[in-house]
Protein backbone atom coordinates (compact mmCIF):
# COMPACT_ATOMS: atom_id res chain seq x y z
CA UNK A 1 0.00 0.00 0.00
CA UNK A 2 1.37 3.29 -1.11
CA UNK A 3 1.81 6.46 1.15
CA UNK A 4 -1.14 8.18 -0.36
CA UNK A 5 -3.52 4.89 -0.12
CA UNK A 6 -2.44 4.72 3.58
CA UNK A 7 -3.86 8.30 3.65
CA UNK A 8 -7.02 7.60 2.34
CA UNK A 9 -7.15 4.87 4.65
CA UNK A 10 -6.92 6.56 7.18
CA UNK A 11 -9.66 9.48 6.70
CA UNK A 12 -12.03 6.64 5.99
CA UNK A 13 -11.23 4.80 9.48
CA UNK A 14 -11.42 8.53 10.94
CA UNK A 15 -15.07 9.04 9.39
CA UNK A 16 -16.55 5.73 10.23
CA UNK A 17 -15.17 5.98 13.64
CA UNK A 18 -17.44 9.06 14.04
CA UNK A 19 -20.13 8.07 12.16
CA UNK A 20 -20.40 5.16 15.33
CA UNK A 21 -20.05 7.40 18.09
CA UNK A 22 -23.66 8.36 19.83
CA UNK A 23 -24.47 11.59 18.77
CA UNK A 24 -24.51 14.60 21.07
CA UNK A 25 -25.45 18.03 21.26
CA UNK A 26 -22.07 19.99 22.74
CA UNK A 27 -23.44 23.51 22.43
CA UNK A 28 -25.18 24.68 25.77
CA UNK A 29 -27.66 27.46 23.45
CA UNK A 30 -29.21 26.52 19.66
CA UNK A 31 -27.72 28.35 16.97
CA UNK A 32 -28.80 29.14 13.50
CA UNK A 33 -26.60 26.26 12.40
CA UNK A 34 -28.94 23.82 14.26
CA UNK A 35 -31.59 24.79 11.62
CA UNK A 36 -29.96 24.59 8.51
CA UNK A 37 -30.35 20.57 7.59
CA UNK A 38 -26.42 20.08 7.80
CA UNK A 39 -24.71 18.11 10.94
CA UNK A 40 -26.06 20.41 12.98
CA UNK A 41 -29.32 19.60 12.70
CA UNK A 42 -28.87 15.99 12.10
CA UNK A 43 -27.28 15.68 15.42
CA UNK A 44 -29.60 17.59 17.15
CA UNK A 45 -32.48 15.79 16.10
CA UNK A 46 -30.66 12.18 16.72
CA UNK A 47 -29.44 13.35 19.58
CA UNK A 48 -32.61 15.08 21.08
CA UNK A 49 -35.71 14.09 19.37
CA UNK A 50 -34.90 10.29 18.60
CA UNK A 51 -33.83 9.86 21.87
CA UNK A 52 -36.97 11.15 23.50
CA UNK A 53 -39.47 9.80 20.79
CA UNK A 54 -38.02 7.22 19.11
CA UNK A 55 -40.26 4.47 17.22
CA UNK A 56 -40.21 2.35 14.26
CA UNK A 57 -41.73 5.01 11.90
CA UNK A 58 -39.50 7.87 13.45
CA UNK A 59 -36.49 6.28 13.45
CA UNK A 60 -36.45 5.85 9.92
CA UNK A 61 -35.60 9.64 9.53
CA UNK A 62 -37.50 10.00 5.92
CA UNK A 63 -39.67 12.99 4.43
CA UNK A 64 -42.77 11.01 5.78
CA UNK A 65 -43.94 8.44 7.98
CA UNK A 66 -45.64 5.72 5.63
CA UNK A 67 -47.98 3.16 7.70
CA UNK A 68 -51.23 1.26 7.28
CA UNK A 69 -54.77 1.78 8.51
CA UNK A 70 -57.90 -0.55 7.23
CA UNK A 71 -55.73 -1.81 4.16
CA UNK A 72 -54.64 1.89 2.82
CA UNK A 73 -51.49 3.02 2.91
CA UNK A 74 -50.96 6.20 4.27
CA UNK A 75 -48.07 8.90 4.24
CA UNK A 76 -47.90 11.72 7.18
CA UNK A 77 -45.52 14.59 7.19
CA UNK A 78 -45.02 18.29 9.02
CA UNK A 79 -42.87 21.30 8.23
CA UNK A 80 -42.12 25.01 9.52
CA UNK A 81 -41.61 27.51 7.24
CA UNK A 82 -39.63 31.12 8.63
CA UNK A 83 -37.91 32.64 5.40
CA UNK A 84 -36.60 35.56 4.91
CA UNK A 85 -37.72 38.05 3.44
CA UNK A 86 -41.27 36.48 3.59
CA UNK A 87 -42.08 37.73 -0.03
CA UNK A 88 -39.17 36.50 -3.53
CA UNK A 89 -38.73 36.60 -6.63
CA UNK A 90 -40.90 33.63 -7.59
CA UNK A 91 -43.08 33.39 -4.43
CA UNK A 92 -43.53 33.63 -0.74
CA UNK A 93 -44.13 32.01 2.34
CA UNK A 94 -47.68 30.86 1.15
CA UNK A 95 -46.71 28.65 -1.69
CA UNK A 96 -43.58 28.33 -0.48
CA UNK A 97 -44.88 26.26 2.57
CA UNK A 98 -47.73 24.56 0.36
CA UNK A 99 -45.40 22.85 -2.07
CA UNK A 100 -43.02 21.91 0.37
CA UNK A 101 -45.49 19.77 2.35
CA UNK A 102 -46.83 17.87 -1.26
CA UNK A 103 -43.27 17.67 -1.91
CA UNK A 104 -42.26 15.95 0.97
CA UNK A 105 -45.42 13.55 0.47
CA UNK A 106 -44.87 12.93 -3.45
CA UNK A 107 -41.09 11.73 -2.82
CA UNK A 108 -42.43 9.08 -0.13
CA UNK A 109 -44.74 7.86 -3.40
CA UNK A 110 -47.88 9.26 -1.62
CA UNK A 111 -50.43 11.20 -3.59
CA UNK A 112 -50.92 14.44 -1.58
CA UNK A 113 -54.69 14.86 0.25
CA UNK A 114 -54.94 17.43 2.78
CA UNK A 115 -52.41 19.60 4.53
CA UNK A 116 -53.03 21.92 7.73
CA UNK A 117 -52.04 25.58 8.16
CA UNK A 118 -51.22 26.87 11.50
CA UNK A 119 -49.56 30.62 11.29
CA UNK A 120 -48.37 32.17 13.90
CA UNK A 121 -48.10 36.28 13.08
CA UNK A 122 -46.41 38.96 14.82
CA UNK A 123 -48.59 41.95 16.46
CA UNK A 124 -48.69 44.72 13.82
CA UNK A 125 -48.14 42.53 10.30
CA UNK A 126 -50.25 44.18 7.44
CA UNK A 127 -53.71 42.37 6.78
CA UNK A 128 -52.44 42.75 3.49
CA UNK A 129 -49.47 40.94 3.22
CA UNK A 130 -51.25 37.88 5.47
CA UNK A 131 -54.42 38.05 2.38
CA UNK A 132 -51.72 38.04 -0.12
CA UNK A 133 -49.82 35.12 1.65
CA UNK A 134 -52.85 33.17 2.23
CA UNK A 135 -54.48 33.67 -1.59
CA UNK A 136 -50.45 32.28 -2.70
CA UNK A 137 -51.24 29.15 -0.54
CA UNK A 138 -55.20 28.86 -2.23
CA UNK A 139 -53.58 29.06 -5.78
CA UNK A 140 -50.59 26.64 -5.32
CA UNK A 141 -52.95 24.02 -3.15
CA UNK A 142 -55.49 24.34 -5.97
CA UNK A 143 -52.61 23.57 -8.91
CA UNK A 144 -51.55 20.89 -6.77
CA UNK A 145 -54.91 19.27 -6.07
CA UNK A 146 -54.79 19.45 -2.38
CA UNK A 147 -57.30 20.80 0.14
CA UNK A 148 -56.48 22.64 3.07
CA UNK A 149 -58.93 21.17 5.75
CA UNK A 150 -57.82 22.38 8.91
CA UNK A 151 -55.24 24.72 10.91
CA UNK A 152 -54.46 27.28 13.85
CA UNK A 153 -53.32 30.78 14.29
CA UNK A 154 -51.36 32.70 17.09
CA UNK A 155 -50.32 35.92 17.69
CA UNK A 156 -47.15 37.25 19.92
CA UNK A 157 -46.49 40.79 20.56
CA UNK A 158 -44.36 43.12 18.44
CA UNK A 159 -40.48 42.28 18.09
CA UNK A 160 -41.31 38.56 19.42
CA UNK A 161 -41.71 36.93 15.34
CA UNK A 162 -40.62 38.04 12.49
CA UNK A 163 -44.25 38.57 10.88
CA UNK A 164 -45.27 35.45 9.71
CA UNK A 165 -44.20 31.72 10.57
CA UNK A 166 -46.37 29.18 8.84
CA UNK A 167 -46.49 25.44 9.55
CA UNK A 168 -47.73 22.75 7.46
CA UNK A 169 -48.56 18.86 7.89
CA UNK A 170 -49.81 16.91 4.98
CA UNK A 171 -51.47 13.41 4.41
CA UNK A 172 -51.53 11.27 1.18
CA UNK A 173 -52.43 7.83 0.23
CA UNK A 174 -48.99 5.78 -1.16
CA UNK A 175 -50.56 3.41 -3.97
CA UNK A 176 -46.35 2.73 -5.20
CA UNK A 177 -46.23 -0.82 -4.54
CA UNK A 178 -42.57 -1.12 -3.55
CA UNK A 179 -41.51 0.67 -0.25
CA UNK A 180 -39.23 3.08 -1.41
CA UNK A 181 -36.06 4.01 1.20
CA UNK A 182 -32.24 4.89 1.34
CA UNK A 183 -32.30 1.03 2.13
CA UNK A 184 -32.77 -0.20 -0.69
CA UNK A 185 -30.06 1.83 -2.54
CA UNK A 186 -27.55 -1.15 -4.24
CA UNK A 187 -23.92 -0.99 -5.92
CA UNK A 188 -24.77 0.16 -10.04
CA UNK A 189 -27.83 2.45 -9.55
CA UNK A 190 -28.19 5.73 -10.67
CA UNK A 191 -28.75 9.17 -9.54
CA UNK A 192 -31.04 11.59 -11.53
CA UNK A 193 -31.36 15.18 -10.66
CA UNK A 194 -34.49 16.52 -12.06
CA UNK A 195 -33.42 19.88 -12.83
CA UNK A 196 -31.10 23.42 -12.39
CA UNK A 197 -29.78 23.17 -8.83
CA UNK A 198 -29.83 26.23 -5.76
CA UNK A 199 -32.49 28.70 -7.68
CA UNK A 200 -34.50 28.94 -4.67
CA UNK A 201 -31.81 29.21 -1.96
CA UNK A 202 -29.76 32.04 -4.14
CA UNK A 203 -32.96 34.13 -5.31
CA UNK A 204 -33.72 34.22 -1.64
CA UNK A 205 -30.06 35.63 -0.45
CA UNK A 206 -30.07 38.14 -3.32
CA UNK A 207 -33.86 39.46 -2.19
CA UNK A 208 -32.53 40.19 0.99
CA UNK A 209 -30.64 43.32 -0.30
CA UNK A 210 -28.00 42.77 1.75
CA UNK A 211 -25.06 41.94 -1.41
CA UNK A 212 -24.65 44.20 -4.24
CA UNK A 213 -25.79 41.72 -6.46
CA UNK A 214 -28.04 41.56 -9.40
CA UNK A 215 -29.34 38.53 -11.40
CA UNK A 216 -32.58 37.80 -13.55
CA UNK A 217 -33.42 34.70 -11.27
CA UNK A 218 -36.15 33.22 -9.36
CA UNK A 219 -36.96 30.63 -6.87
CA UNK A 220 -38.25 27.16 -8.27
CA UNK A 221 -40.63 26.50 -5.90
CA UNK A 222 -42.98 24.22 -7.15
CA UNK A 223 -45.07 21.23 -6.32
CA UNK A 224 -43.28 18.03 -7.65
CA UNK A 225 -46.25 15.19 -7.52
CA UNK A 226 -46.55 15.35 -11.30
CA UNK A 227 -43.25 14.81 -11.88
CA UNK A 228 -43.05 11.75 -9.19
CA UNK A 229 -46.15 10.35 -10.89
CA UNK A 230 -44.84 10.03 -14.00
CA UNK A 231 -41.30 9.05 -12.86
CA UNK A 232 -43.15 6.33 -10.65
CA UNK A 233 -45.19 5.12 -13.93
CA UNK A 234 -42.32 5.18 -15.82
CA UNK A 235 -39.89 2.09 -13.90
CA UNK A 236 -40.55 -0.02 -11.53
CA UNK A 237 -36.90 0.88 -10.40
CA UNK A 238 -36.79 3.55 -8.28
CA UNK A 239 -35.34 3.22 -4.97
CA UNK A 240 -35.39 6.35 -3.03
CA UNK A 241 -36.26 9.90 -3.95
CA UNK A 242 -36.19 13.39 -1.65
CA UNK A 243 -36.41 16.91 -2.94
CA UNK A 244 -33.64 18.79 -2.07
CA UNK A 245 -34.70 21.68 0.36
CA UNK A 246 -32.35 22.70 3.36
CA UNK A 247 -28.81 21.77 2.25
CA UNK A 248 -29.55 21.32 -1.46
CA UNK A 249 -28.47 18.09 -3.40
CA UNK A 250 -25.29 17.67 -1.35
CA UNK A 251 -27.04 17.09 2.30
CA UNK A 252 -29.70 14.56 0.25
CA UNK A 253 -26.77 12.44 -1.18
CA UNK A 254 -25.44 11.82 2.19
CA UNK A 255 -28.25 11.38 3.91
CA UNK A 256 -29.07 8.49 1.87
CA UNK A 257 -25.03 6.92 1.34
CA UNK A 258 -25.01 3.39 2.33
CA UNK A 259 -22.58 2.28 -0.33
CA UNK A 260 -20.20 5.00 -1.63
CA UNK A 261 -21.44 7.30 -4.13
CA UNK A 262 -19.62 8.56 -7.14
CA UNK A 263 -20.99 12.28 -8.56
CA UNK A 264 -19.95 13.99 -11.66
CA UNK A 265 -19.79 17.73 -10.74
CA UNK A 266 -19.99 18.81 -14.68
CA UNK A 267 -23.41 16.60 -14.80
CA UNK A 268 -24.97 18.48 -12.32
CA UNK A 269 -27.32 20.83 -14.36
CA UNK A 270 -26.37 24.41 -12.63
CA UNK A 271 -27.81 27.98 -14.75
CA UNK A 272 -25.12 30.37 -15.43
CA UNK A 273 -26.84 32.98 -12.68
CA UNK A 274 -26.41 30.06 -9.85
CA UNK A 275 -22.75 29.63 -10.57
CA UNK A 276 -22.05 33.04 -11.28
CA UNK A 277 -23.69 34.00 -7.74
CA UNK A 278 -22.30 31.23 -5.88
CA UNK A 279 -18.86 31.84 -6.83
CA UNK A 280 -19.16 35.64 -5.94
CA UNK A 281 -20.39 34.19 -2.44
CA UNK A 282 -18.23 32.30 -2.05
CA UNK A 283 -20.38 28.73 -1.72
CA UNK A 284 -21.16 25.32 -3.44
CA UNK A 285 -24.31 25.17 -5.62
CA UNK A 286 -24.19 21.72 -4.33
CA UNK A 287 -25.25 22.54 -1.30
CA UNK A 288 -27.82 25.40 -1.63
CA UNK A 289 -31.41 24.77 -1.29
CA UNK A 290 -34.14 23.97 -3.85
CA UNK A 291 -38.12 24.09 -3.36
CA UNK A 292 -39.28 22.25 -6.83
CA UNK A 293 -35.76 20.06 -8.02
CA UNK A 294 -36.28 15.98 -6.68
CA UNK A 295 -32.94 13.83 -6.56
CA UNK A 296 -33.59 9.84 -7.42
CA UNK A 297 -32.40 6.68 -7.01
CA UNK A 298 -33.21 4.62 -10.08
CA UNK A 299 -32.03 0.65 -10.62
CA UNK A 300 -28.94 1.22 -13.67
CA UNK A 301 -31.04 -0.74 -15.72
CA UNK A 302 -33.74 1.66 -15.34
CA UNK A 303 -31.68 5.08 -15.60
CA UNK A 304 -32.54 5.79 -19.18
CA UNK A 305 -36.60 5.20 -18.72
CA UNK A 306 -36.49 7.37 -15.71
CA UNK A 307 -34.43 10.15 -17.01
CA UNK A 308 -36.89 9.99 -20.33
CA UNK A 309 -39.70 10.30 -18.00
CA UNK A 310 -38.53 13.01 -15.86
CA UNK A 311 -37.35 14.69 -19.47
CA UNK A 312 -40.87 14.50 -20.43
CA UNK A 313 -42.25 16.95 -17.63
CA UNK A 314 -42.09 20.36 -17.51
CA UNK A 315 -40.47 20.36 -14.31
CA UNK A 316 -38.07 17.69 -15.60
CA UNK A 317 -37.19 19.29 -18.74
CA UNK A 318 -33.53 20.09 -17.58
CA UNK A 319 -33.16 16.60 -15.76
CA UNK A 320 -29.75 14.59 -15.53
CA UNK A 321 -28.08 11.52 -14.73
CA UNK A 322 -25.51 12.94 -12.55
CA UNK A 323 -23.56 10.05 -10.65
CA UNK A 324 -23.69 6.61 -9.88
CA UNK A 325 -23.85 3.81 -6.62
CA UNK A 326 -20.59 1.65 -6.32
CA UNK A 327 -19.58 -0.80 -3.58
CA UNK A 328 -16.76 0.94 -1.76
CA UNK A 329 -15.50 3.33 0.08
CA UNK A 330 -18.74 2.24 1.57
CA UNK A 331 -20.57 5.55 3.27
CA UNK A 332 -19.31 8.15 1.36
CA UNK A 333 -20.03 10.99 -1.53
CA UNK A 334 -17.22 10.84 -4.18
CA UNK A 335 -17.07 14.02 -6.25
CA UNK A 336 -15.02 13.70 -9.48
CA UNK A 337 -14.41 17.53 -10.00
CA UNK A 338 -14.17 19.66 -13.43
CA UNK A 339 -10.75 19.78 -12.89
CA UNK A 340 -10.16 15.78 -13.13
CA UNK A 341 -9.32 15.07 -9.33
CA UNK A 342 -12.25 13.62 -6.75
CA UNK A 343 -12.94 15.00 -3.41
CA UNK A 344 -14.76 14.16 -0.54
CA UNK A 345 -18.34 15.54 -1.15
CA UNK A 346 -19.45 15.61 3.01
CA UNK A 347 -22.23 16.96 5.12
CA UNK A 348 -22.02 21.10 6.34
CA UNK A 349 -21.84 21.57 9.89
CA UNK A 350 -24.40 24.67 8.87
CA UNK A 351 -26.07 26.22 5.95
CA UNK A 352 -24.17 29.03 3.91
CA UNK A 353 -27.63 30.17 3.45
CA UNK A 354 -29.95 30.43 6.95
CA UNK A 355 -33.33 30.90 6.86
CA UNK A 356 -34.13 29.97 3.05
CA UNK A 357 -37.31 27.85 3.43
Amino acid sequence: MNEISVREQQVLDRIERARRRRPRVKEDRITLAHGSGGKATQTLIEAVFVDAFSNPLLDELDDAASFSIGGSRLAFTTDSFVVSPLFFPGGNIGDLAVNGTVNDLAVSGARPLYLTAGFILEEGFPVADLRRIVASMRDAAFAADVQIVTGDTKVVQRGKADGCYINTAGVGVISYPTKLGASSVQPGDAILVSGPVGEHGVTVMLARGELDIEADLESDTAAVHGLVASLLAATPGVRVMRDATRGGVATILNEVAKAAEVVDEDQVPVGTEVRGASELLGIDPLYVACEGRIVAFVSGDSASAALAAMRAHPLGASAAIVGRVKADPPGLVLLNTVFGGTRICDLLVGDPLPRIC
